[in-house]
């Protein structure tokens, strides 16, 4: 790895988007300044319910917390409720990261966020996404899917589908949030692999994969780099996996960023994951300024 993309980084990560190759990931961090931080809701929640442990800034624990002393469905519907009332970003902004992620000709985009913000930046475009979720518990299996509903379906850059990992607030009981949320994702994922369409298996093994959004303290990243890293291991044509991430700060000292580095290199193995150390929104305006010149060329 290296402390940032280099030119061959970039001229590789854009052939595959012109190629429809990649398959963008978006974590918490692509709505970073208009939902609010995990952290922040957990604080609330714990303030509120009275949670007596020291690490109140664990949305997953908190979760888990409310999830015991009321009832499962509690913080899940509590989360759906206040996603509710946010206004979505501005897609048009050059910087806003699901706006970008919209003008690339791309057929899948996976999430493990819960909002629909990507559905909607891609009818902002004008296109036609599908939204699917991952059936990982009983509650779900009886979901429609549109690979059930539409027989033969096969995504592309103008009707593509975005596939919701942790679930989507449309469906409460989908929601990967508590504790236990996460680890029963695992190993049911883990047990049925057939619980990713066959679409988007081959989206995992064929495509350079872009993180956009993760820490690797997160939850949410952790869960989803164990749940693909069977696949990505499987895609000996693709070796290359371009990943967005910020484990420090991008203003953090140089000492400390190459601890960092030496950790990524270490939790990553031989997956050759390049690094971009900044803001999703820094990666999003400087992808985009370089989409355009090669696609205006």
């Amino acid at each position: 790895m290296t402390n940032t993309l280099d030119e061959n980084d970039w001229d590789l990560l854009l052939r595959r988007i012109k190629d429809g190759k990649c398959t963008p990931f978006l974590g918490a961090g692509a709505a970073y300044g208009v939902l609010p931080l995990g952290s922040e809701i957990a604080q609330e929640w714990a303030r509120d319910k009275g949670y007596p442990l020291d690490d109140a800034w664990d949305l997953a624990r908190v979760a888990q917390f409310l999830a015991v002393t009321e009832d499962p469905m509690s913080p899940k519907e509590k989360i759906r409720e206040r996603f509710r009332q946010i206004a979505p970003p501005d897609f048009s902004a050059p910087d806003e990261p699901h706006g970008l992620l919209a003008d690339l000709p791309l057929p899948v985009y996976m999430t493990t966020n819960y909002d629909d913000f990507m559905v909607q930046a891609l009818k902002h475009r004008n296109k036609t996404p599908k939204q699917e979720l991952c059936r990982w518990n009983k509650y779900i299996k009886d979901e429609p899917s549109i690979f059930e509903t539409e027989p033969g379906f096969d995504p592309t850059p103008v009707t593509p589908i975005v596939f919701h990992l942790h679930g989507h607030n449309g469906v409460a009981e989908s929601l990967v949030l508590t504790e236990d949320d996460y680890l029963d994702f695992l190993v049911s994922i883990s047990n049925d692999p057939e619980l990713l369409p066959r679409r988007i298996q081959r989206a995992l093994t064929g495509t350079s994969l872009l993180f956009m959004g993760y820490r690797l303290a997160d939850w949410d990243f952790r869960v989803l780099f164990r749940s693909v890293v069977g696949y990505v291991q499987r895609s000996i044509g693709r070796a290359h996996v371009s990943v967005q991430l910020v484990p420090v700060s991008s203003q953090a000292p140089e000492e400390q960023k190459a601890k960092a580095q030496e950790y990524l290199d270490r939790y990553f193995g031989e997956l050759k994951i390049k690094v971009y150390w900044g803001t999703c929104r820094d990666f999003a305006a400087e992808l985009k300024r370089r989409w355009e010149a090669v696609s205006h060329a």
